[in-house]
């Protein structure tokens, strides 16, 4: 599984930037598309699979591409 802080420097590395934090919760944006933003929640434990899932639908990635970039 995934922790957050490594899906977050994933997304960083897939073209998202960080558009603000609010409590545990980061919230990202693709710096080309705008209209294209996902929310990380920052826990200690790993993220669930269908958290995770539902992250990577969002952003437009694979698991592939996932691998890939970790």
């Amino acid at each position: 599984m995934v922790k957050p802080k490594e899906l977050i420097k994933v997304l960083l590395k897939a073209g998202f930037k960080i558009i603000r934090q609010t409590g545990s919760h980061v919230r990202l944006e693709r710096q080309f598309d705008r209209s294209i933003r996902v929310t990380v929640p920052i826990h200690n434990n790993d993220l669930p699979r269908r958290l995770l899932m539902d992250i990577l639908k969002q952003a437009g990635l694979t698991v592939e591409k996932l691998k890939e970039l970790l």
